[in-house]
């Protein structure tokens, strides 16, 4: 066990999940319909999108919504779910992927949309999909240290620059089998905001305990996934090995102890079919504990954990163990437990 990258908690809580669904529904037939050219001039044949990664439709932000504006959407329902008032937030971090700008950070102006106090620190927090997960660690850490007594997490992914890339880009340019392949993963991408409120639990009647976790990297595998908003492309025969063997050798190593296994609901990121049944194979889960929110959404980046615990929440029942793991690009894999 290494203590930089296991952690536990004493008083730490999830006060409030919240989710936003972006409004338009986009299916994997419209998709396929708009890459029509390619498939015609390439002989190719669509419904990959549904029939292998099992993704029916995912959703997209109205043209005019910022990445921001669904992040501080995300973040004024969980302040107002939480019942906190905003001047006693002390951190806010955006773990967004998507984002318009090198500088200023996203998280000023979601700050500024939120109307939070001028002495709320806030910045963000980059890492795949990895980031929500990361935001709620070291929320956790700087509520221990009593630096703050309240965070706020926030994450506003929206899919529809880099779809019009991708798609463009494949009609004009592209070959084959190869390419479609090449650019899979931008195709199950997703829109969606979420946000939390991280405090203490003694402080707070009916919040969800955040009781441990751990970190495990592989960061050799940094170019299996590169993305920006002009497209991504992915080794995505390499990206899934590689992901489960990080996810085997990091709850191997997090569970010496005691293991992780018998818990009560596991909130895993949520990439494709593929993808969940090779982590439920590797990490021996029953899929009836592992809810499935990737059909009708596609994977939304950082903020995919976040949307299915929320999606979820009302199920849960009071100590029941809730495990959440993502896994991110580079490759970095992370793990939070709670005790709801």
């Amino acid at each position: 066990m290494h203590k930089n990258a296991n952690f536990s908690f004493e008083d730490v809580a999830l006060v409030s999940i919240e989710a936003v669904e972006a409004p338009i529904v986009v299916t994997s037939d419209e998709v396929d319909e708009r890459l029509r050219p390619f498939y015609e001039r390439t002989d190719g044949k669509p419904g990959l999108l549904e029939t292998l990664a099992g993704i029916r439709e995912r959703r997209m932000w109205p043209e005019g919504v910022s990445f921001t504006d669904a992040a501080a959407k995300a973040g004024e329902a969980a302040i107002v779910a939480s019942g906190v008032d905003r001047s006693k937030i002390g951190l806010m971090i955006d773990t967004s992927v998507c984002r318009d700008r090198l500088e200023p950070s996203s998280a000023v102006t979601v700050h500024d949309a939120l109307g939070l106090p001028t002495t709320c620190l806030n910045f963000d927090i980059a890492n795949a999909c990895l980031g929500f997960v990361n935001g709620m660690h070291l929320a956790g850490v700087m509520i221990e240290a009593g630096q703050i007594d309240y965070a706020l997490i926030v994450d506003g992914e929206g899919t529809r620059e880099v779809y019009d890339n991708t798609i463009n880009k494949l009609n004009e340019h592209g070959q084959g089998l190869d390419d479609i392949i090449a650019n899979f993963a931008t195709l199950t991408l997703g829109s969606g905001a979420a946000a939390a409120v991280i405090g203490r639990h003694s402080e707070n009647p009916g919040s969800h305990r955040i009781m441990r976790g751990f970190f495990h990297a592989a960061t050799r595998h940094h170019e299996l996934c590169v993305g920006s908003l002009e497209g991504m492309t992915t080794d995505t025969r390499g990206l899934l090995d590689a992901g489960v063997e990080l996810a085997k050798l990091a709850w191997e190593d997090a569970g010496a102890e005691d293991g992780w296994g018998g818990r009560d609901r596991y909130v895993l990121h949520q990439i494709s079919e593929v993808h969940t049944n090779a982590m439920l194979d590797v990490l021996g889960l029953d899929p009836d504990k592992v809810p499935k929110t990737f059909p009708y959404y596609g994977n939304i980046g950082p903020a995919a954990v976040p949307i299915t615990l929320a999606a979820v929440a009302d199920d849960l029942s009071t100590g029941d163990s809730v495990v959440c793991m993502g896994i991110g690009s580079g490759l970095n894999a992370g793990v939070l437990e709670l005790q709801w």
